[in-house]
């Protein structure tokens, strides 16, 4: 992107800084308190005026973001309900019933008898 006219546009630019730089040395005190003085007040005044209307740049955001909210909750409407189907025996009845009571409280003992399986598949080889 390096083209002719990049030497030429720093070239303009060291020129104008140099320039720049001289005038600024060849201010008298007189005229540089005069800038001082106005560029103090400058700034006072931005920072009253910046404090009162802060929010307002805050505004259009989020006045965006509550328009993005209540278009989601439309668009997504009421929740539909599945329905499930009552003839058929849920996985719930099965663990409910009454043989299977029996067998959560002998937990312990089917434990056992997992570990006991587990450790004569072990000594058989």
């Amino acid at each position: 992107m390096n083209g002719p006219n990049t030497h030429d546009d720093d070239r303009f630019a060291d020129k104008a800084k140099e320039l720049f730089d001289d005038s600024v040395e060849r201010l008298d005190a007189a005229t540089l308190s005069q800038l001082n003085q106005r560029r103090q007040a400058a700034l006072a005044e931005a920072s009253n005026a910046g404090s009162r209307v802060q929010w307002g740049r805050w505004l259009p955001a989020a006045g965006v973001t509550a328009a993005a909210v209540v278009a989601v909750v439309m668009m997504q409407g009421t929740p539909t309900v599945v329905e499930l189907p009552s003839d058929e025996v849920t996985d719930f009845e099965i663990l409910l019933s009454e043989d299977n009571i029996e067998m959560i409280e002998e937990l312990e003992f089917y434990d056992w008898l997992e570990l006991a399986a587990d450790e004569s598949a072990d000594n058989v080889g």
